[in-house]
């Protein structure tokens, strides 16, 4: 058929504004299984190994804060958890000592071996803490020291020649010692966890869970549950840090059934059926601490350091510390304030 000149100028017109379909791309398919026999070994499965020795060489850091009245077994507690003298009273305190009139921090440090892996333990006692009568802001040093960690930590970040691997001071698990009233939490108690589960990991711990029933244990553990629910206190493990459905699985259990932890803790040995048990001794028996059906010592030592210590460590520096470091770099335009002390490393470093 004839076209006229007009039409042919058009559909010129037209070819130049559309244009050509382009063809789609290949879609690859999808790679075939490598198979090992026909391949050979590459060796990729090494690499769990070689983070074990790099691991093992430079050790562990870890740090655990213990809060609580004077009385309530926080010391016995932390050298039960460890299996060692390591809190501040087995390391030359007499029973003389008053006492202080204010909140005291006192960290000690042990290096604790076993099966060839080192971990640097700090034990940060917290003496003075809830034992005068004006209680009002105790928790203040507390809080100060934590947050000194985090900018000692901070400032070696953004050393211009900083260090290989920055000490780890941060204080990565903060025990809070509950008094066993089978009653409810005391003011003091949850004014210190609305302030602090902001800034550490708290796990909240019944002490001396051997002076209640199993039934007033089982009572007074639920209502502490629903106060900190009411209260809107986070303790750890947070549910909003849950990674995937497996540890939304296992932290839901813990905070469901466990939390917190009813606990007895000893670092004397009694004879039970032949065996040699960590335990206390009362009238009418032997309250062994490693025994489930005694108390959730167990429980509480399997948590802190056979399943979690990791993750402890880990929120610590991916949320807590982050958030801090945001805060101080957001308030300071990028860098912390300069000290004399800072400006002389500075000086030394260029």
């Amino acid at each position: 058929p004839h076209i006229g000149p007009v039409e042919s100028k058009n559909e010129a017109a037209m070819s130049e504004l559309v244009p050509e379909p382009r063809q789609k791309p290949v879609v690859p398919m999808k790679p075939m299984g490598i198979n090992a026999n026909l391949l050979g070994y590459i060796g990729i499965d090494t690499i769990i190994e070689q983070m074990r020795k790099k691991t093992m060489k430079t050790g562990f850091d870890f740090n655990i804060m213990v809060v609580g009245q004077s009385g309530l077994g926080k010391s016995t507690l932390v050298n039960t958890l460890f299996k060692s003298q390591v809190s501040r009273k087995s390391s030359g305190w007499n029973r003389e000592e008053k006492i202080p009139k204010t909140v005291e921090i006192k960290a000690i440090g042990h290096v604790i071996e076993e099966g060839g892996v080192k971990m640097k333990l700090t034990v940060i006692d917290t003496p003075g803490f809830g034992d005068q009568i004006n209680n009002e802001n105790c928790w203040e040093p507390i809080e100060k020291y934590i947050n000194e960690q985090y900018e000692k930590f901070l400032k070696e970040e953004v050393n211009i020649a900083r260090k290989k691997r920055i000490p780890d001071t941060r204080v990565h698990c903060c025990l809070y010692f509950i008094s066993p009233t089978g009653h409810s939490l005391r003011p003091l108690d949850l004014e210190f966890m609305k302030h602090l589960s902001k800034v550490v990991n708290i796990i909240p711990v019944i002490a001396k869970a051997d002076t209640m029933t199993l039934e007033e244990k089982t009572e007074f553990k639920q209502r502490v549950r629903k106060e900190l629910e009411v209260n809107g206190i986070e303790f750890y493990p947070q549910k909003e840090f849950d990674e995937d459905l497996e540890d939304k699985t296992e932290n839901d259990k813990i905070r469901q059934e466990s939390m917190p932890f009813a606990v007895v803790g000893s670092d004397k040995e009694y004879q039970v059926n032949g065996k040699r048990v960590l335990g206390r001794k009362t009238p009418w028996g032997i309250i062994e601490v490693e025994n489930l059906t005694h108390c959730e010592f167990a429980l509480l030592r399997d948590f802190v350091i056979r399943t979690h210590l990791q993750d402890l460590k880990e929120v610590t520096h991916n949320i807590h510390y982050e958030t801090y470091r945001a805060k101080r770099l957001n308030d300071n335009g990028g860098l912390p304030p300069m000290t004399v002390e800072t400006e002389e490393n500075h000086e030394s470093n260029l």
